[in-house]
């Protein structure tokens, strides 16, 4: 499969040291365009990023917003900040950066593995990812294929990679440029769709709330 076209470069890793001998990661595989900023400007522990696919006119999804869904509000372009006690050992500090202060930049590719996520997530049955702002329930998967497939093409882009109908769209949106968000002003990270459709390619910092109990 194709791999999110994120320029490689210009990955750190969470202790900041740069991963110079990263390979590419294939860039103009998918319809997304490399972004060619100095590596410079990346802030400390964020990779730099890539635009989403330009949602084309009359498709049905993903379903499109308005730049207002992303408009400044109290906290960067969400009420509040990111919820405590993240899921999966993710870092509140870099999903606070990633959710409400950043429209461009991800967490560095394969960080999602470096959590406890491949140790703790339910291999037999569909979890459901939640807002790590709001907590609303933004995708459910696996659902239309097997836990290996979703791992596979996780693993193979470096980012959790959903596809159209494990989003739940009653909180989830897309604007044209392709950067998918939440409704309540959550960077999520962006659609880059390939061969088999629309791919969402999210940081795993955006979507760890807890389940509500």
């Amino acid at each position: 499969a194709p791999a999110c076209p994120m320029r490689a470069f210009g990955f750190r890793v969470h202790t900041g040291v740069p991963l110079t001998n990263r390979p590419k990661m294939g860039a103009g595989s998918s319809r997304g365009a490399v972004v060619t900023r100095a590596s410079s400007s990346v802030p400390e522990g964020l990779s730099d990023g890539c635009t989403g696919a330009p949602v084309p006119a009359g498709a049905k999804l993903p379903i499109v917003c308005g730049e207002d869904v992303m408009s400044p509000k109290k906290h960067g372009t969400t009420d509040t900040a990111v919820q405590e006690n993240l899921r999966w050992g993710c870092e509140w500090k870099t999903a606070d950066k990633i959710c409400s202060f950043n429209r461009h930049y991800a967490e560095f590719a394969g960080y999602w593995a470096t959590t406890d996520f491949l140790a703790q997530v339910d291999m037999a049955n569909e979890t459901t990812y939640y807002d790590s702002v709001s907590g609303k329930p933004l995708f459910v998967a696996p659902r239309g294929r097997t836990m290996d497939a979703f791992l596979k093409e996780s693993k193979s882009h470096g980012w959790p990679s959903f596809r159209d109908e494990e989003v739940l769209w009653e909180n989830v949106r897309c604007l044209k440029n392709g950067e998918a968000v939440s409704l309540a002003g959550t960077h999520l990270g962006h659609n880059l769709p390939d061969r088999s459709g629309n791919r969402y390619c999210i940081n795993l910092v955006s979507v760890a709330a807890q389940p509500p109990k």
